[in-house]
């Protein structure tokens, strides 16, 4: 039976939150273990230049996320880990291919691009607008067919499916229309009480590698209420408290928090210090792991390095018939 080929992408702007690793990585690596999947983790560092960033900092935030999908479980023997600018001449010209089919009034009108416009109103580049092309690209050069984002990407994989279409369509092409693969875990809520967990929003995030009092101290700053109601709330810094709770306690500990909540009250710093611990707790393993491949940068080398080989291997003959079916010698 062939392998279903799951593509994850997640860009490279330092080391991996709580929300990539509930919402995406934990899940994709169960997955592993099942011999209906190939899973193919990108850290899409190209990407990162799509908006403004910092040149001396990408190369080592690139290395960071490398460490994090390590430390949380990656098997390179198992799937593959690459760095999309390993492989990028590939990608790049593939999207270019792909953007001949493509027009300019459809990227101009997708919703994440009018939302970046908003957010880099100075910074509306070529590369921002070819975004969902080179994303296409990154897909598709391998013939994914599952890739977990959220749905607030689901967008960006519609153009993916339209050029699959298209090239199939006009040059005989076997390219698959990806879909959204959801992974256990799914939205991971923001700490500020609204939102999803995200870089760009301060004080919203955990990171992977923060220590106990650290977590305490973010956690601190979670919005709460005066701990008590008629109705336990379903939006909102409570809410999202309560589905940590969950995630990390279990459900029966977050229902004892709603009874709590409808009779004698919450008392949020105990509820706070025992979630601290309890998130830590998990951390802790992923924290070691990946100090311990801090002090072996040459095997992390030699894991990139095999992981851009494979990749290679599969794209080059991608991008061959791509460029045999367009008419070029």
């Amino acid at each position: 039976m062939k392998k279903k080929l799951i593509f994850s992408g997640i860009r490279a702007t330092g080391r991996l939150h709580l929300g990539n690793y509930l919402g995406m990585v934990k899940g994709m690596l169960q997955l592993q273990e099942d011999e209906k999947y190939q899973l193919l983790f990108s850290v899409v560092d190209i990407h990162a230049m799509t908006t403004p960033y910092d040149k001396d900092k990408l190369s080592q935030q690139t290395y960071d996320v490398v460490l994090d999908y390590l430390a949380c479980g990656l098997d390179p023997e198992k799937s593959l880990l690459l760095v999309q600018s390993k492989v990028g001449d590939l990608h790049a010209e593939l999207a270019f291919y792909f953007s001949t089919v493509m027009t300019v009034a459809r990227m101009q009108h997708l919703p994440t691009f009018k939302e970046k416009i908003k957010q880099h109103p100075d910074n509306v580049t070529m590369a921002l607008l070819n975004y969902p092309v080179l994303m296409a690209a990154d897909i598709l050069v391998y013939h994914s067919e599952l890739v977990p984002v959220g749905i607030d990407q689901e967008p960006h994989l519609e153009v993916t499916r339209e050029v699959a279409r298209k090239m199939n369509s006009l040059y005989g092409l076997d390219f698959p229309e990806p879909v959204r693969f959801a992974t256990k875990g799914g939205k991971v809520p923001s700490l500020v009480g609204e939102g999803k967990m995200s870089k760009s929003v301060g004080g919203s995030f955990i990171n992977l590698t923060d220590d106990l009092e650290t977590i305490e101290k973010r956690l601190a700053s979670a919005p709460t209420d005066s701990g008590k109601g008629e109705i336990v709330p379903i939006s909102g810094g409570v809410a999202n408290l309560l589905t940590f709770v969950e995630l990390f306690q279990g459900e029966g500990r977050r229902k004892k928090y709603e009874e709590l909540y409808l009779g004698e009250g919450i008392r949020y710093g105990d509820l706070k210090n025992e979630l601290a611990e309890a998130i830590y707790a998990e951390l802790k393993p992923i924290q070691e792991k990946r100090a311990e491949l801090e002090k072996n940068p040459d095997y992390v080398r030699q894991v990139i390095d095999a992981g851009a080989k494979k990749a290679r291997e599969i794209a080059s003959k991608t991008l061959k018939e791509v460029k045999e079916r367009m008419g070029l010698v």
